[in-house]
């Protein structure tokens, strides 16, 4: 659920493309759900294609058991494509951020927008706040995480320190993972992936390892023979999945394939605090601005001169 970029990555970019071309094709179709504001955003003087544009793609996890992926999203993973150079930049975005909401009249949680206003809202709050467009999203919920990771066989990760957290139902049965490199099913890897309270790094922390099991899930599923149930992984995507990207569009994204192992992992600075006795990740402004030029230079909005030349003109001021 965290990794949908991971999780797309193993059919985008595995070679399970050639073999079950018409079963994603199928999956996709009907997994499909456009925005409200059409097939582009407000940010684009015209409609972009991954096949010859550079985008952006907001991947979502939504903390749902119920099925019908609404709620609060519980990861929120912000990706760049550049298509001249065929680099891939990724930024985890703390799911207690505090940022503004379009529409809202105070500031609050990221993880929010979705609750309040879906997929729309949530999209927009991130064009928002980094001044960039939002091209695609993609969002997938807890059952569809657990169920590509078993499929898979497990995945390796290395574990930084023993740690226990609840599994996917937050009942009575706690799972505990050992530190060293551990090879993970579906709820050891949504433990991993989850856990936060235990972490001294807080969500920054869990951000790393959220992308650790991207790159997990990437090196595994590009194996087509290390998947142990391949119709069972499309059956849950299909039940647990929607986005607006169609199946020409990851097919498009196979040209960033050498990238994989060379994604550049971008941090969003910040503090913990309090205010009215509830958890805020408080955002260093300074950071948001940097990655908003980050994120700008690299969808070729602007050129990095123009990147510079902020940067000086902030200085002086």
């Amino acid at each position: 659920m965290f990794m949908i970029m991971g999780i797309f990555s193993f059919i985008i970019f595995g070679g399970t493309v050639i073999y079950f071309f018409s079963s994603i094709s199928n999956v996709t179709t009907n997994a499909q759900q456009e925005l409200e504001r059409g097939e582009m955003s407000e940010r684009r003087d015209q409609p972009v294609s991954p096949s010859k544009d550079n985008i952006s793609i907001l991947f979502l996890g939504v903390d749902d058991r119920e099925g019908d992926l609404s709620g609060r999203t519980d990861a929120m993973i912000l990706a760049t494509f550049n298509k001249e150079l065929g680099t891939v930049k990724l930024l985890n975005i703390p799911r207690d951020s505090l940022v503004d909401i379009p529409g809202r009249r105070n500031q609050d949680k990221i993880n929010h927008a979705h609750a309040f206003g879906g997929v729309d809202l949530a999209v927009e709050t991130v064009e928002e706040l980094f001044d960039i467009p939002v091209d695609y999203y993609s969002k997938l919920n807890f059952y569809a995480f657990v169920e590509i990771v078993d499929a898979l066989g497990g995945i390796d990760v290395n574990v930084p320190f023993t740690f226990t957290e609840m599994d996917s139902s937050d009942q009575h049965d706690a799972i505990t993972l050992q530190e060293g490199l551990q090879t993970l099913n579906g709820e050891e890897a949504l433990a991993f992936a989850r856990m936060r309270k235990s972490d001294p790094r807080g969500d920054l922390g869990r951000g790393e390892r959220q992308q650790e099991i991207i790159k997990a899930v990437i090196t595994k599923g590009a194996s087509l023979s290390s998947i142990t149930s391949y119709g069972d992984v499309l059956k849950s995507i299909e039940d647990h999945l929607s986005m607006n990207l169609t199946f020409g569009n990851l097919l498009a994204l196979h040209s960033y394939s050498s990238a994989l192992n060379d994604i550049e992992s971008l941090t969003l600075e910040g503090s913990d605090t309090r205010i009215n006795g509830t958890y805020y990740y408080q955002l260093d402004p300074e950071s948001v601005r940097e990655l908003s030029v980050t994120f700008q230079v690299h969808l070729g909005l602007i050129k990095p001169e123009a990147s510079q030349d902020s940067e000086i003109e902030s200085e002086i001021n």
